[in-house]
Protein backbone atom coordinates (compact mmCIF):
# COMPACT_ATOMS: atom_id res chain seq x y z
CA UNK A 1 0.00 0.00 0.00
CA UNK A 2 1.08 3.94 -0.69
CA UNK A 3 1.55 6.48 1.87
CA UNK A 4 0.14 9.12 1.04
CA UNK A 5 1.38 12.96 0.96
CA UNK A 6 -1.58 15.18 1.40
CA UNK A 7 -1.99 18.86 2.45
CA UNK A 8 0.63 20.05 -0.18
CA UNK A 9 -1.32 21.09 -3.28
CA UNK A 10 -4.81 21.75 -4.23
CA UNK A 11 -4.37 20.50 -8.03
CA UNK A 12 -2.70 17.76 -10.10
CA UNK A 13 0.99 17.34 -9.68
CA UNK A 14 3.18 17.53 -12.70
CA UNK A 15 7.08 16.79 -11.42
CA UNK A 16 9.82 15.92 -8.28
CA UNK A 17 12.86 16.03 -7.34
CA UNK A 18 14.36 14.80 -4.62
CA UNK A 19 17.98 16.83 -2.67
CA UNK A 20 20.55 15.09 -0.75
CA UNK A 21 18.93 16.50 2.59
CA UNK A 22 16.23 14.21 2.21
CA UNK A 23 13.73 17.36 1.29
CA UNK A 24 11.61 16.61 -1.80
CA UNK A 25 10.23 19.40 -3.82
CA UNK A 26 6.99 19.25 -6.10
CA UNK A 27 5.18 20.99 -8.83
CA UNK A 28 1.91 21.45 -9.88
CA UNK A 29 -0.89 23.13 -11.42
CA UNK A 30 -1.87 26.87 -11.28
CA UNK A 31 1.70 27.75 -9.88
CA UNK A 32 1.72 25.50 -7.42
CA UNK A 33 5.40 24.60 -5.77
CA UNK A 34 5.76 22.61 -2.25
CA UNK A 35 8.64 21.05 0.24
CA UNK A 36 7.90 18.19 1.90
CA UNK A 37 10.14 16.80 4.56
CA UNK A 38 10.92 13.04 4.83
CA UNK A 39 8.10 12.07 7.04
CA UNK A 40 6.07 13.68 4.10
CA UNK A 41 4.66 17.15 5.62
CA UNK A 42 4.76 20.15 3.83
CA UNK A 43 7.49 21.97 4.84
CA UNK A 44 6.84 25.23 2.73
CA UNK A 45 4.76 26.68 0.09
CA UNK A 46 4.89 29.07 -2.71
CA UNK A 47 2.49 30.06 -5.80
CA UNK A 48 4.89 31.06 -8.46
CA UNK A 49 4.11 33.97 -10.40
CA UNK A 50 0.88 33.98 -13.39
CA UNK A 51 0.05 30.71 -11.46
CA UNK A 52 1.83 29.11 -14.68
CA UNK A 53 2.22 25.10 -14.14
CA UNK A 54 5.01 23.91 -12.17
CA UNK A 55 6.07 21.28 -15.24
CA UNK A 56 9.55 20.75 -14.16
CA UNK A 57 12.03 21.19 -10.41
CA UNK A 58 15.37 20.19 -9.96
CA UNK A 59 17.52 20.72 -6.83
CA UNK A 60 21.42 21.68 -7.72
CA UNK A 61 24.19 18.83 -7.03
CA UNK A 62 26.28 21.13 -5.78
CA UNK A 63 23.95 23.09 -3.09
CA UNK A 64 20.95 21.31 -1.63
CA UNK A 65 19.23 24.47 -0.73
CA UNK A 66 19.39 26.07 -4.31
CA UNK A 67 16.16 24.61 -6.43
CA UNK A 68 14.79 25.58 -10.47
CA UNK A 69 11.54 25.48 -11.45
CA UNK A 70 10.02 25.52 -14.50
CA UNK A 71 6.43 27.39 -15.08
CA UNK A 72 5.22 28.67 -18.41
CA UNK A 73 8.67 29.64 -20.32
CA UNK A 74 9.94 30.96 -17.04
CA UNK A 75 13.32 29.16 -14.88
CA UNK A 76 13.06 30.55 -11.43
CA UNK A 77 16.09 29.78 -9.27
CA UNK A 78 14.78 29.64 -5.49
CA UNK A 79 16.45 29.19 -1.86
CA UNK A 80 14.44 26.76 0.23
CA UNK A 81 15.60 28.19 2.94
CA UNK A 82 13.59 30.94 2.63
CA UNK A 83 10.88 29.98 -0.13
CA UNK A 84 9.64 33.10 -1.23
CA UNK A 85 10.26 35.40 -4.16
CA UNK A 86 12.84 33.81 -6.45
CA UNK A 87 16.18 34.56 -6.13
CA UNK A 88 17.02 34.66 -10.19
CA UNK A 89 14.09 34.05 -13.54
CA UNK A 90 15.91 33.43 -16.44
CA UNK A 91 13.06 33.76 -19.72
CA UNK A 92 14.42 32.55 -22.59
CA UNK A 93 12.33 30.00 -24.16
CA UNK A 94 9.40 30.90 -26.16
CA UNK A 95 7.02 28.06 -25.43
CA UNK A 96 6.33 26.28 -22.30
CA UNK A 97 9.26 24.62 -20.90
CA UNK A 98 8.74 20.84 -20.42
CA UNK A 99 11.53 19.22 -18.76
CA UNK A 100 15.09 21.07 -17.27
CA UNK A 101 18.14 19.17 -16.23
CA UNK A 102 21.31 20.56 -14.78
CA UNK A 103 24.98 19.50 -15.14
CA UNK A 104 26.87 17.75 -12.47
CA UNK A 105 29.37 21.13 -12.11
CA UNK A 106 26.06 23.15 -12.43
CA UNK A 107 27.60 25.41 -15.28
CA UNK A 108 24.70 24.58 -17.69
CA UNK A 109 20.84 24.29 -17.19
CA UNK A 110 18.90 23.01 -20.04
CA UNK A 111 15.58 23.90 -20.68
CA UNK A 112 13.46 21.62 -23.07
CA UNK A 113 10.37 23.34 -24.47
CA UNK A 114 6.92 22.94 -26.85
CA UNK A 115 8.45 24.52 -29.69
CA UNK A 116 11.20 21.47 -29.84
CA UNK A 117 14.27 23.66 -28.95
CA UNK A 118 16.09 22.93 -25.52
CA UNK A 119 17.95 26.33 -24.05
CA UNK A 120 21.15 25.78 -22.25
CA UNK A 121 21.85 28.25 -19.82
CA UNK A 122 25.44 29.47 -18.89
CA UNK A 123 24.65 29.39 -15.44
CA UNK A 124 28.02 31.60 -14.81
CA UNK A 125 26.94 34.17 -17.35
CA UNK A 126 23.25 34.22 -17.05
CA UNK A 127 22.97 33.93 -20.42
CA UNK A 128 22.20 31.23 -23.38
CA UNK A 129 24.95 29.79 -24.58
CA UNK A 130 23.55 27.35 -27.20
CA UNK A 131 20.14 26.36 -28.74
CA UNK A 132 19.39 23.49 -29.82
CA UNK A 133 16.40 21.82 -31.41
CA UNK A 134 13.80 19.05 -32.27
CA UNK A 135 11.17 19.23 -35.03
CA UNK A 136 8.86 18.54 -32.54
CA UNK A 137 8.04 19.14 -28.82
CA UNK A 138 10.95 18.49 -26.99
CA UNK A 139 9.68 15.92 -23.78
CA UNK A 140 12.86 15.47 -22.14
CA UNK A 141 16.77 16.46 -22.21
CA UNK A 142 18.95 15.07 -19.38
CA UNK A 143 22.64 15.89 -19.12
CA UNK A 144 25.14 12.38 -18.27
CA UNK A 145 26.56 12.41 -15.33
CA UNK A 146 30.37 12.42 -15.12
CA UNK A 147 30.19 14.39 -18.32
CA UNK A 148 29.28 18.48 -18.00
CA UNK A 149 29.65 19.01 -22.08
CA UNK A 150 27.05 15.80 -22.73
CA UNK A 151 23.28 15.65 -23.46
CA UNK A 152 21.06 13.50 -24.57
CA UNK A 153 17.00 14.80 -25.63
CA UNK A 154 13.50 13.05 -26.93
CA UNK A 155 10.70 14.22 -28.14
CA UNK A 156 7.28 13.92 -29.89
CA UNK A 157 9.52 13.93 -33.25
CA UNK A 158 10.21 10.25 -32.10
CA UNK A 159 13.56 11.61 -32.50
CA UNK A 160 16.56 10.44 -29.36
CA UNK A 161 19.38 12.96 -29.67
CA UNK A 162 23.17 13.02 -28.47
CA UNK A 163 24.81 16.57 -28.05
CA UNK A 164 27.93 18.09 -27.66
CA UNK A 165 27.82 21.75 -25.71
CA UNK A 166 30.94 22.04 -28.12
CA UNK A 167 29.09 20.79 -31.62
CA UNK A 168 26.08 23.27 -32.52
CA UNK A 169 24.83 19.94 -34.21
CA UNK A 170 24.05 16.56 -33.00
CA UNK A 171 26.46 13.85 -32.65
CA UNK A 172 24.01 11.35 -33.34
CA UNK A 173 20.17 10.81 -33.60
CA UNK A 174 17.96 7.75 -33.64
CA UNK A 175 14.18 7.47 -35.19
CA UNK A 176 12.71 5.25 -33.13
CA UNK A 177 10.10 4.52 -35.71
CA UNK A 178 12.47 3.40 -37.87
CA UNK A 179 13.78 1.28 -35.20
CA UNK A 180 10.35 -0.61 -35.61
CA UNK A 181 11.64 -4.21 -36.82
CA UNK A 182 9.42 -6.19 -39.33
CA UNK A 183 7.48 -8.25 -36.69
CA UNK A 184 6.70 -5.08 -34.96
CA UNK A 185 4.73 -3.41 -38.02
CA UNK A 186 3.17 -6.74 -38.51
CA UNK A 187 1.66 -6.60 -35.08
CA UNK A 188 1.34 -2.84 -35.34
CA UNK A 189 -1.01 -3.11 -39.10
CA UNK A 190 -4.33 -4.47 -37.65
CA UNK A 191 -4.03 -2.24 -34.38
CA UNK A 192 -4.59 1.28 -33.46
CA UNK A 193 -1.30 3.27 -34.63
CA UNK A 194 0.35 4.32 -31.73
CA UNK A 195 3.56 5.74 -33.05
CA UNK A 196 6.87 5.82 -30.46
CA UNK A 197 6.68 9.11 -29.87
CA UNK A 198 9.43 9.74 -26.73
CA UNK A 199 8.32 11.04 -23.66
CA UNK A 200 10.92 10.90 -21.58
CA UNK A 201 14.95 9.76 -20.36
CA UNK A 202 16.98 8.63 -18.01
CA UNK A 203 20.70 8.38 -17.78
CA UNK A 204 22.52 5.47 -15.24
CA UNK A 205 25.16 6.93 -13.10
CA UNK A 206 27.59 5.52 -15.40
CA UNK A 207 26.74 8.07 -18.13
CA UNK A 208 26.84 5.68 -20.85
CA UNK A 209 23.83 4.28 -20.54
CA UNK A 210 20.25 5.61 -20.94
CA UNK A 211 16.72 4.43 -21.24
CA UNK A 212 13.72 5.96 -23.32
CA UNK A 213 9.79 5.58 -22.36
CA UNK A 214 7.45 5.79 -25.30
CA UNK A 215 3.96 6.23 -26.09
CA UNK A 216 4.00 2.60 -28.18
CA UNK A 217 4.19 1.01 -24.74
CA UNK A 218 7.84 0.42 -24.82
CA UNK A 219 11.21 0.69 -22.86
CA UNK A 220 14.59 1.35 -24.93
CA UNK A 221 18.20 0.83 -23.33
CA UNK A 222 20.44 2.69 -25.42
CA UNK A 223 24.35 2.54 -24.67
CA UNK A 224 27.01 5.30 -25.58
CA UNK A 225 29.88 4.35 -27.44
CA UNK A 226 32.12 7.63 -28.15
CA UNK A 227 30.16 9.85 -30.16
CA UNK A 228 27.30 7.75 -30.98
CA UNK A 229 25.07 5.45 -29.09
CA UNK A 230 23.54 2.06 -30.22
CA UNK A 231 20.47 -0.01 -28.77
CA UNK A 232 21.18 -2.38 -26.24
CA UNK A 233 17.79 -3.78 -25.08
CA UNK A 234 13.82 -3.68 -25.72
CA UNK A 235 11.40 -4.46 -23.36
CA UNK A 236 7.78 -4.07 -23.17
CA UNK A 237 5.48 -3.70 -19.81
CA UNK A 238 3.32 -1.02 -20.33
CA UNK A 239 -0.17 -1.33 -22.19
CA UNK A 240 -0.17 2.35 -22.72
CA UNK A 241 2.19 5.09 -23.42
CA UNK A 242 5.39 5.10 -20.98
CA UNK A 243 5.18 8.58 -19.38
CA UNK A 244 8.23 8.37 -17.11
CA UNK A 245 11.69 6.33 -16.97
CA UNK A 246 13.91 6.73 -13.98
CA UNK A 247 17.25 5.22 -13.11
CA UNK A 248 18.04 4.23 -9.58
CA UNK A 249 21.11 5.87 -8.35
CA UNK A 250 24.08 4.09 -8.51
CA UNK A 251 22.28 0.78 -9.80
CA UNK A 252 21.67 -0.90 -13.10
CA UNK A 253 17.68 -0.57 -11.97
CA UNK A 254 14.84 1.17 -13.89
CA UNK A 255 11.96 2.13 -12.93
CA UNK A 256 9.12 3.23 -15.63
CA UNK A 257 5.83 4.87 -15.32
CA UNK A 258 3.25 4.54 -17.65
CA UNK A 259 -0.88 5.89 -18.47
CA UNK A 260 -1.86 2.58 -17.68
CA UNK A 261 -1.78 3.17 -13.86
CA UNK A 262 1.57 0.70 -13.08
CA UNK A 263 4.98 1.78 -11.90
CA UNK A 264 7.40 -0.96 -12.78
CA UNK A 265 11.11 -1.79 -11.53
CA UNK A 266 13.54 -3.51 -13.70
CA UNK A 267 16.51 -5.28 -13.05
CA UNK A 268 18.56 -4.45 -16.55
CA UNK A 269 22.14 -5.02 -14.43
CA UNK A 270 22.37 -8.79 -16.39
CA UNK A 271 22.14 -7.03 -19.85
CA UNK A 272 23.81 -3.50 -19.88
CA UNK A 273 26.29 -4.16 -17.11
CA UNK A 274 27.92 -8.19 -17.51
CA UNK A 275 31.40 -6.85 -17.18
CA UNK A 276 30.86 -4.15 -14.50
CA UNK A 277 31.81 -3.77 -10.94
CA UNK A 278 29.82 -0.78 -10.16
CA UNK A 279 27.55 1.48 -12.34
CA UNK A 280 29.61 4.01 -11.30
CA UNK A 281 32.23 2.66 -13.37
CA UNK A 282 32.82 3.66 -17.38
CA UNK A 283 31.00 0.82 -18.96
CA UNK A 284 32.76 -1.86 -21.59
CA UNK A 285 32.10 -1.47 -25.35
CA UNK A 286 29.66 -4.89 -26.24
CA UNK A 287 28.93 -5.04 -29.96
CA UNK A 288 25.27 -6.11 -30.70
CA UNK A 289 25.03 -8.91 -32.98
CA UNK A 290 25.59 -8.17 -36.08
CA UNK A 291 21.91 -8.64 -37.27
CA UNK A 292 21.08 -5.90 -35.15
CA UNK A 293 22.96 -2.72 -36.50
CA UNK A 294 22.19 -1.33 -39.71
CA UNK A 295 23.80 2.08 -40.39
CA UNK A 296 22.81 3.17 -36.57
CA UNK A 297 19.97 1.98 -36.35
CA UNK A 298 18.28 -1.16 -34.73
CA UNK A 299 17.33 -3.79 -37.41
CA UNK A 300 16.29 -6.64 -34.69
CA UNK A 301 16.35 -6.32 -30.82
CA UNK A 302 15.69 -9.03 -28.41
CA UNK A 303 12.08 -9.19 -26.97
CA UNK A 304 11.02 -9.48 -23.75
CA UNK A 305 11.21 -13.63 -23.79
CA UNK A 306 15.26 -13.76 -25.31
CA UNK A 307 16.62 -11.09 -23.42
CA UNK A 308 14.59 -12.23 -19.78
CA UNK A 309 13.85 -9.38 -19.04
CA UNK A 310 10.78 -9.26 -17.03
CA UNK A 311 9.92 -6.93 -14.04
CA UNK A 312 11.77 -7.61 -10.11
CA UNK A 313 8.40 -4.73 -8.75
CA UNK A 314 4.80 -4.47 -10.14
CA UNK A 315 3.28 -1.49 -8.12
CA UNK A 316 -0.54 -0.92 -9.45
CA UNK A 317 -0.69 2.71 -8.69
CA UNK A 318 -3.97 2.79 -10.16
CA UNK A 319 -3.73 6.29 -12.12
CA UNK A 320 -1.99 7.65 -14.84
CA UNK A 321 1.68 8.21 -13.84
CA UNK A 322 3.55 12.25 -14.43
CA UNK A 323 5.89 12.12 -12.91
CA UNK A 324 8.14 9.39 -10.81
CA UNK A 325 11.28 9.80 -8.26
CA UNK A 326 13.64 7.97 -5.72
CA UNK A 327 14.27 9.32 -2.32
CA UNK A 328 16.06 7.78 0.51
CA UNK A 329 13.77 8.16 3.45
CA UNK A 330 14.75 6.93 6.94
CA UNK A 331 17.11 4.83 5.93
CA UNK A 332 15.75 2.91 3.60
CA UNK A 333 15.01 3.91 -0.69
CA UNK A 334 11.57 4.89 -1.95
CA UNK A 335 9.73 5.66 -5.13
CA UNK A 336 7.46 8.80 -5.04
CA UNK A 337 4.49 9.24 -7.77
CA UNK A 338 3.14 12.19 -9.02
CA UNK A 339 -0.59 11.25 -11.65
CA UNK A 340 -3.58 12.95 -12.17
CA UNK A 341 -4.35 13.77 -7.70
CA UNK A 342 -3.25 16.45 -5.50
CA UNK A 343 -0.71 13.91 -3.28
CA UNK A 344 2.08 11.81 -3.70
CA UNK A 345 2.55 8.37 -3.54
CA UNK A 346 5.18 6.89 -1.83
CA UNK A 347 5.95 3.07 -2.22
CA UNK A 348 8.80 1.01 -0.89
CA UNK A 349 11.88 0.12 -2.54
CA UNK A 350 13.73 -3.42 -2.53
CA UNK A 351 17.24 -3.54 -1.63
CA UNK A 352 19.59 -3.77 -4.66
Amino acid sequence: MAVKWTGGHSSSILCLNGNTEGLVASGAERGELTLWDGGGVPAGQLRLPKAEDVTSVVFSPRCPTRLYASHGETVSLLDIRSIKEPIERFHVNEEEINCLSLNDTESFLAAADDSGAIKIIDLENKKVSRSLRHSNICSSVVFRPQRPQSLVSCGLDMQVILWNLQKARPLWTTNLQECETEEDSLQSAGQFFNPPLAHSLSVASCGNIFGCGAQDGKVRIFRVTGVKFEPELEFQGHSLGVSQVLFVPEAYWLLTGGNDGKVLLWDVSGDVGKQQKSPAKSLQRRKAPASTRKNGKLDKVASNEHAGVFPKLTIEHGEKVNWISCAEIKGSRRVLVADQSSSVSVYPLPEP
